[in-house]
């Protein structure tokens, strides 16, 4: 069974959220006054809400994400160098720097939080060194 992700995520300011992921490359598919569809593969999209839009959908308070965690999304890179160059560009684009690089366990991944709070990480499975 192929299943499409929709990822909805609360926003303060839907503007500055859009162009931030622009900013990234990324491309949108719909938009309305109080959300925007941010296309991260054939089949994951990322819903930006405003703030109270997401909160009509929610069954308990909004999380403040510079408060609290709730989830971190990991998107899956196929070298180190992307991962580099696609945190390299967040931070460009109004980002902020979560923890240090990950290189340790097959893995190289780098964290940052997206101008609402909410993190991210950019992750390349790496062979083992032997």
């Amino acid at each position: 069974m192929a299943t499409t992700l929709f990822v909805n995520m609360p926003v303060k300011d839907l503007e500055r959220s859009q162009k931030f992921f622009t900013d990234l490359g990324f491309d949108f598919f719909g938009m309305t006054e109080d959300m925007a569809s941010v296309v991260i593969s054939e089949r994951t999209q990322v819903m930006l809400l405003a703030e109270p839009t997401f909160a009509g959908f929610a069954k308990s308070e909004v999380a403040d994400p510079a408060k609290t965690t709730e989830v971190i999304l990991v998107l899956g890179l196929d070298n180190p160098q992307e991962v580099d160059e696609f945190v390299d560009k967040a931070l460009a684009a109004g980002a902020a720097a979560v923890g240090e690089p990950i290189t340790g366990g097959g893995r190289y991944q780098r964290g940052f939080a997206d101008p609402d709070g909410h993190q991210w990480s950019a992750l390349c499975l790496v062979s083992p060194e032997g």
